[in-house]
């Protein structure tokens, strides 16, 4: 069927106008026969580059604005974009339309876009400077005034002062997943996690499925070295989930990489190296229950629903969501650090008041129920 530019439908959601759209290359129709025509209305953009288990934790908000926009287009700026989910023409499950990488040619593409609603839920310079320049109907979360990060309306003011401020950060009962729902003037209603995986990216791995599968996310990058944990302790746990048949996987990326081949050689828990996202999404994917303390790999973990043992010491802990599917577990004395990089506490290291034995007892609770 002939077609001009004059029955180019500019407002459909599958419509690219550079290269041919999903609906063309997979059924071959064109704008003027098409039966997958998406009328969009809204174009919604969402500003959140990171960290990595952030941008997983923010994904329960496009069950909100797809229900309250169900015609819209939506954008999303981040450094991860694979942690993004993308749309599914054949899934009920909200996705995004338009994933950016953060760059200098997406941010050039933005600005040419006036958007119904722009969403940013970073206080980095560069994500309130970005919100600022952009043309929107209204705008939520964060900006910038006189080169300082600001609150954009007053459904933003509790978590921008929960950032601000330690003593209200240390009496927030409200978890992260509520505070950035009442930014966009919703209510969190225990909407899960939108994980994207990718089975291409899969191994085959050298894992006994016969024993429940415990995955141990050794460390927790270079920034926050007073949450980590001390190897004795990692090695007798190693040992006391072996002794009682569990199949035990060494989790980490480069940073604890060195760390894992050690544990690796004093024990016989597996250890299979580091690798690429998607890849190590599919490796905790193969994992019953997961330890970890606060990193990426605990919200991935919440995202592929496994069951969580969450070892946390400098943040609240009213911060975190497990759904019901985790138990956080705190030193017995109490952490003086609250969200410090290094302890700075010369009395002790509340991390040596969490014992080996406490965590096995949580992960032994956990295994009940799999």
């Amino acid at each position: 069927m002939s077609i001009n530019i004059k029955n180019i439908r500019y407002d459909c959601r599958y419509f690219r106008g550079d290269i041919p759209c999903q609906p063309s290359k997979k059924f071959d129709v064109n704008c003027k026969s098409c039966k997958y025509y998406d009328k969009t209305i809204n174009k919604i953009l969402i500003i959140k580059l990171g960290a990595a288990g952030d941008v997983t934790r923010t994904t329960p908000i496009l069950y909100p604005l797809k229900k309250e926009y169900p015609n819209s287009k939506i954008f999303w700026l981040t450094y991860f974009p694979e942690l993004v989910p993308k749309h599914d023409m054949y899934s009920d499950v909200p996705g995004v339309d338009n994933i950016l990488n953060f760059s200098l040619q997406n941010i050039l593409y933005l600005k040419e876009i006036f958007f119904d609603i722009v969403i940013n839920l970073d206080k980095d310079k560069e994500a309130i400077s970005l919100t600022n320049s952009l043309s929107a109907k209204r705008k939520y979360g964060y900006s910038v005034k006189e080169g300082l990060c600001i609150p954009l309306s007053r459904q933003a003011e509790h978590k921008y002062l929960t950032g601000v401020f330690d003593e209200i950060a240390k009496k927030n009962k409200k978890s992260y997943l509520e505070e950035i729902f009442e930014i966009c003037g919703y209510k969190f209603n225990k909407e899960k996690y939108i994980l994207p995986i990718d089975s291409n990216f899969s191994k085959k791995w050298n894992i006994n499925n016969k024993k429940i599968i415990v995955g141990l996310n050794t460390g927790c990058g270079n920034r926050w070295l007073s949450r980590l944990w001390k190897d004795k302790y990692w090695i007798e746990l190693i040992n006391k989930l072996y002794k009682n048949k569990y199949e035990v996987i060494l989790l980490g990326g480069k940073q604890e990489d060195f760390k894992n081949k050690l544990f690796r050689k004093e024990t016989k828990a597996k250890y299979f190296g580091t690798y690429e996202l998607k890849t190590f999404i599919n490796l905790v994917n193969c994992c019953d229950i997961i330890v970890t303390q606060v990193t990426m790999a605990l919200h991935i973990a919440i995202g592929l629903n496994k069951k969580v043992v969450l070892i946390n010491n400098i943040f609240n802990p009213n911060e975190f969501e497990l759904y019901n599917n985790g138990i956080i577990i705190q030193p017995s004395l109490e952490c003086k650090c609250f969200y410090s990089p290094t302890c700075i506490n010369k009395e002790y290291k509340c991390l040596d008041y969490l014992l080996p034995k406490d965590v096995f007892d949580k992960i032994k609770l956990l295994s009940k129920n799999i």
